[in-house]
């Protein structure tokens, strides 16, 4: 008997989580196959035999998830889209990969951890995409490969921004607030730019759809950055883009650390 069985996932929140719970459920022979709800934070698996064994999966990930109910699967699974689905992926891949080149070079130049730790996270949101990219066709094992090499060098890029941020703190830094202000604001277009392409696929495949959450995400760390640079022009101090530079190095830190653990 084919069975679906609805798991609460409360940490859920972005591509990474995502793709490290199809990476552990993908070599069950028993799932058939899976649906996501991000807005919910709900996965739902169709799946032979116990729930049980697919919540075996699932905790060591650390993403709190408990089984909620299991029911009788639907004869088939909402399709989805794939080279629609690719298409926006390689779009994203390029308009990321362009911004974090260009934010850690100016964040070099104007003296700004906030700016350097945010060309990062626009990093491991390019990793994310292509990942999502690399998935196609490949078996897990070559998939697994992929996130932890991503995941490695997402950890030793944000640990690089703390010994940055640290650096700046003993040595003194000057960071130029319009260069701060400026790049962050290019970014936050970007990522503007990012969630009218997935806008019309929120509703949809579930890569693109976590993506959006993802980008929206991204957009508010944008004006954290813009809002620091600011706080550096009207008080001349430098406290306010270590601050924010140490909170988004953090965040990269801690979905590189989830990427790990798989």
């Amino acid at each position: 008997m084919t069975n679906e069985s609805t798991f609460v996932v409360p940490k859920m929140d972005c591509p990474s989580e995502e793709r490290m719970i199809r990476l552990a459920l993908e070599p069950l022979d028993e799932v058939v196959g899976m649906r996501f709800d991000l807005d919910e934070r709900t996965v739902a698996v169709v799946h032979h035999g116990s729930a049980q064994t697919v919540l075996t999966q699932l905790e060591p990930l650390g993403f709190g998830a408990r089984l909620e109910q299991t029911r009788e699967a639907p004869d088939e699974l909402p399709a989805e889209d794939p080279v629609a689905e690719a298409r926006v992926l390689r779009q994203l891949l390029v308009i990321n990969g362009v911004m974090f080149v260009a934010e850690l070079g100016f964040g070099l130049w104007a003296q700004s951890t906030g700016l350097i730790a945010d060309s990062i996270d626009m990093l491991a949101d390019a990793m994310v995409y292509g990942l999502a990219l690399h998935a196609v066709g490949r078996v897990v094992a070559d998939q697994k490969r992929a996130a932890r090499a991503s995941g490695w060098l997402q950890g030793l890029l944000a640990v690089g921004a703390l010994v940055e941020v640290g650096r700046r703190v003993l040595v003194g830094s000057e960071p130029v607030e319009a260069l701060m202000i400026g790049v962050a604001s290019l970014a936050l277009v970007a990522n503007l730019a990012c969630i009218a392409l997935l806008a019309r696929h929120r509703k949809g495949g579930v890569h693109l759809k976590a993506s959006w959450i993802f980008s929206t995400n991204d957009a508010l760390a944008n004006v954290g950055v813009i809002i620091a640079g600011l706080l550096v022009l009207f008080t001349g101090s430098a406290v306010p883009d270590l601050v924010v530079g140490t909170a988004v190095a953090l965040l990269v830190l801690s979905g590189a650390v989830r990427i790990l653990r798989l």
